[in-house]
């Protein structure tokens, strides 16, 4: 199967991830695709094909040396993001893709000028939606391109190999996971997710990252006798944003530049609650922000009352910088495969999370690698065919390497 029958195929499934649910997986509709997948899995000839009942997939190529190589892995998750509809995703390529805007539908048009990274593919065959679903090349071009890596390994036995584990999980989008992922089960020396984004990305610092919960009690009284009654918890939500620095959020920051983030609003006269993500990839100014959101909600309470404000913060991920870096051979095998293979590195610091910053807390270091695709999680995202066999090829580019680490 070629990489890109097997990309489409995966984007028929309706894998969104749900941050209402308390199940594993998040929605139901994610087993569905899990169980196609361990299907295919074991239709490749896959060894150890294994899914749980939270629908985590793992599986083996088996190494064809008798030679002492570590045994690595390659992971990706399923799920789409809950910002934007994977029902009914309708993708098509576009052919030798000519530079100029694209007419999705008529009437949604992926323009250069809003996009300018589509000049970057020109030439290219690039896969699209509609213009009304996100495409779900994240993480599903990762899956494709792991799977497509495997069964050329499998199938061209002169390139010598160790164990290879994959990989294959739930729910990474709500920030979910890692969290079942069995690292012991795995049995790696260490990892790669392809997660990345454009050609040649390869990150190994990330965000750290919590949430923050704030409610607030008010008190509702008739507006024509409110006169040092009243509390009404919506102005005191809008006074509690107002205390977040307005140059410190998204849409003001880049690179290393920490933030606020504020995801939902919701009130009454009587209670309100905002809803924030907390990111800095500086660890000492991430546990500031966190203490800065708890000083926020101290100032209302000093002024209106004790337990008019309350917070709960959660820490979600930390960077894994910090467990890459005494490990920094996983990156130099990359470096190497991507020279090799004809692609450019790019190496930033992910403005995000990825499931490998978990799993390497749990000690198994897992940076992470392009899968191709671009505009994630709407409806102008698109992935390069090209970028993709790139991606391929550096996967197994990185298994060849591996087996001489030992030499």
């Amino acid at each position: 199967m070629e990489i890109t029958e097997r990309f489409i195929n995966y984007t028929k499934f309706d894998t969104q991830s749900s941050e209402d649910s308390d199940c594993v997986p998040s929605t139901a509709k994610q087993l569905e695709f899990a169980k196609y997948l361990k299907k295919e899995l074991e239709d490749e000839k896959f060894s150890d094909v294994e899914m749980d009942e939270m629908g985590y997939i793992y599986a083996t190529l088996k190494a064809n040396t008798k030679k002492n190589i570590p045994t690595i892995g390659f992971i990706s998750h399923y799920d789409t993001s809950p910002d934007c509809s994977g029902k009914d995703i309708k993708a098509r390529i576009v052919k030798n893709y000519d530079g100029n805007d694209i007419e999705l539908s008529p009437g949604i048009i992926s323009s250069t000028a809003k996009f300018p990274e589509l000049k970057e593919h020109i030439g290219e065959d690039l896969i699209v939606t509609d213009g009304t679903t996100l495409l779900g090349a994240d993480d599903k071009a990762g899956i494709a391109e792991i799977i497509q890596a495997m069964c050329y390994l499998r199938d061209h036995d002169e390139i010598k190999h160790g164990d290879i584990r994959v990989g294959f999980n739930p729910d990474e989008e709500i920030g979910m996971g890692a969290h079942h992922f069995d690292v012991e089960k795995f049995g790696c020396e260490w990892a790669y997710t392809m997660d990345g984004g454009d050609l040649g990305d390869l990150e190994y610092e990330n965000f750290n990252a919590a949430s923050a919960k704030i409610h607030i009690k008010g008190v509702s009284v008739h507006p024509g006798y409110a006169k040092d009654k009243m509390i009404n918890a919506n102005r005191l939500a809008v006074e509690f944003q107002n205390m977040i620095p307005a140059d410190q959020t998204p849409e003001c920051t880049e690179g290393y530049e920490g933030f606020y983030h504020l995801l939902h609003l919701e009130g009454s006269i009587e209670e309100a609650q905002l809803s924030y993500i907390i990111r800095d990839h500086d660890r000492d100014k991430f546990e500031d922000r966190k203490k800065y959101i708890a000083n926020c909600a101290e100032k209302l309470n000093e002024k209106y009352g004790q337990g008019t404000c309350t917070v709960e913060l959660h820490d979600q991920y930390y960077n894994m910088k910090e467990k890459i870096e005494p490990n920094m051979h996983v990156i130099d095998i990359v470096l190497k495969a991507m020279q090799e293979t004809g692609v450019p590195p790019r190496v930033a610091p992910i403005r995000g999370g990825t499931d490998g910053a978990q799993l390497s807390f749990k000690g198994l270091p897992c940076p992470n690698i392009f899968a191709g695709g671009v505009n994630y999680h709407g409806p102008y995202e698109f992935v390069s065919v090209q970028v993709m066999e790139k991606a391929v090829q550096t996967i197994v580019k990185i298994c060849e390497i591996t087996a001489a680490f030992n030499d």
